[in-house]
């Protein structure tokens, strides 16, 4: 009975431990996602590696040799980003985009990776049409 309760400790040890661990690991992998309402409205942000999503403003797309410079907006606000790189192919104005990255000094958002959102609806693409002399 006396080896028991000792193999008990022990398993709890090992698992605060390793749940402890794990815990410091993820804690530098977290970034949280805003809006550009929140990232405004907290200056504090600035230098903060942070998630910002919104819609690509139409018309704000433009390219400066190696930079795409665009705006993300949502509920009114606007934030200006830059990204060095060609973002997805699948990045168009008035999609919804999430980039990664750290608000400047400056108030433009430099982002070092840009993911398009979609919709949760799968839609399958349109069958492709029978060459006539298949039969």
């Amino acid at each position: 009975m006396i080896r028991r309760p000792g193999r008990l400790a022990l398993l709890v040890v090992l698992l605060a431990g390793g749940g402890l661990l794990i815990t410091g690991a993820l804690r530098g992998t977290l970034t949280y996602y805003r809006t550009p309402g929140e990232l405004l409205t907290h200056p504090a942000a600035t230098g903060e590696r942070v998630r910002l999503g919104g819609e690509v403003v139409p018309g704000s797309v433009r390219h400066d040799g190696g930079l795409v410079l665009f705006r993300l907006s949502d509920a009114g606000h606007e934030v200006p980003v830059r990204q060095r790189g060609m973002p997805p192919e699948t990045f168009r104005e008035g999609e919804d985009a999430v980039v990664e990255g750290r608000l400047g000094t400056d108030g433009v958002f430099d982002a070092d990776h840009v993911v398009v959102r979609h919709g949760n609806e799968y839609r399958p693409s349109a069958p492709a049409p029978e060459p006539p002399d298949a039969r």
